[in-house]
């Protein structure tokens, strides 16, 4: 953790948002089939599995699990000066006549989401489409809000949001950082 962060989700905090989550969707999710969860690479895909363990265990029943890399669906992907970082895509069922529910790590702008939901329809065409993120800061570009958050996290646009997952990062926590302030002399 560099200097000028700070920790605004601790290991222990960010169990107890994605078992909200968890319950929040079965709660607005009561019929059958269970929803399927689709992360968006890369840590959303691991709060994915994480959702996808705590609800099937909720629902007693089998939850879809898929992962999107959004990279060449991004508005942004030609004026990049960097070509994107590619993963795999897995979604290996029918995502036709189901509720997904797309999960990620920060919700900021909304571009991401927009770009998995637009990647998404490249499976099929879901009877509905919801959002789960650990922590949503706000500051949206396009018209999307998030069905279900773990924190909301007032940021100004300069500062960032870094989610450090066990599974890539070894912790698990939430932290912002204000950017680097330059001494003049």
């Amino acid at each position: 953790m560099a200097g000028n962060e700070k920790v605004v989700l601790r290991e222990e905090e960010v169990g107890r948002a994605l078992t909200r989550i968890a319950h929040e969707i079965v709660e607005r999710n009561a019929h059958d089939p269970a929803p399927a969860l689709v992360g968006i690479h890369r840590r959303g895909a691991f709060i994915a599995k994480r959702l996808q363990l705590a609800l099937a265990e909720l629902l007693d029943a089998e939850v879809p699990l898929g992962d999107l890399d959004i990279g060449f669906y991004r508005d942004d992907v030609a004026t990049r000066p960097d070509a994107p970082v590619l993963h795999a895509s897995h979604i290996d069922f029918d995502v036709t006549g189901l509720t997904v529910v797309v999960v990620d790590d920060v919700l900021f702008t909304g571009r991401t989401v927009r770009a998995a939901i637009e990647a998404l329809f490249d499976y099929g065409r879901p009877d509905r489409v919801q959002l789960a993120v650990l922590a949503d800061r706000g500051h949206r570009e396009l018209p999307i809000r998030p069905d279900y958050v773990g924190k909301n996290l007032p940021t100004s646009r300069a500062e960032h949001v870094h989610v450090r997952l066990l599974e890539l990062d070894g912790v698990d926590e939430v932290t912002i950082s204000a950017p680097a302030v330059m001494e003049t002399a």
